[in-house]
């Protein structure tokens, strides 16, 4: 695997949508999945991410974890993901996508190695070859990173943080 692709909602977050007094969307992110992400860069592998929504809240997020490549307001997700690879000269064999919903059956069917967190759809967990302990939004990226670093020969407790 060269690199990891998320979505966003159920995934990075717990899939609920908090409204403050003013009406402001809030989500909520995990501070294990951040460190994760950040763990995975600096082992080499690319982190990018493929979102039905287009939410500042998701953007500001990555762009504090560095992650530059956010592809959000795609509903049909598999040609974004196309486009990403062919950019790259990699095929969909280099690819790890945890999703967890109907939108990302597609990228999952296609991709090397498709994972989702425990809490996702049964259509999501039915093509997933790989599924977390933990729920979107509460630990199951770091689980997938802990996975990817693994399989590579790393010990995620001698990564450099």
């Amino acid at each position: 695997m060269r690199i990891l692709v998320l979505d966003v909602d159920g995934v990075l977050t717990d899939n609920r949508v908090l409204y403050d007094a003013d009406g402001l969307v809030l989500k909520s992110f995990s501070v294990l999945d951040g460190l994760g992400i950040k763990l995975l860069q600096r082992a080499g592998f690319e982190v990018a991410v493929i979102s039905g929504l287009d939410n500042a809240q998701a953007r500001r997020r990555l762009n504090e974890l560095g992650v530059a490549e956010f592809n959000g307001g795609h509903r049909r997700k598999l040609p974004i993901l196309e486009d990403m690879l062919r950019a790259r000269g990699l095929d969909m064999s280099h690819v790890a996508y945890m999703g967890d919903d109907l939108l990302d059956l597609p990228v999952m069917a296609a991709v090397g190695l498709p994972m989702a967190p425990a809490d996702a759809q049964p259509e999501a967990l039915r093509l997933a070859a790989w599924i977390s302990r933990k729920p979107g939004g509460c630990g199951a990226i770091r689980e997938a990173v802990r996975l990817l670093l693994t399989a590579r020969g790393a010990d995620m407790a001698q990564q450099e943080v």
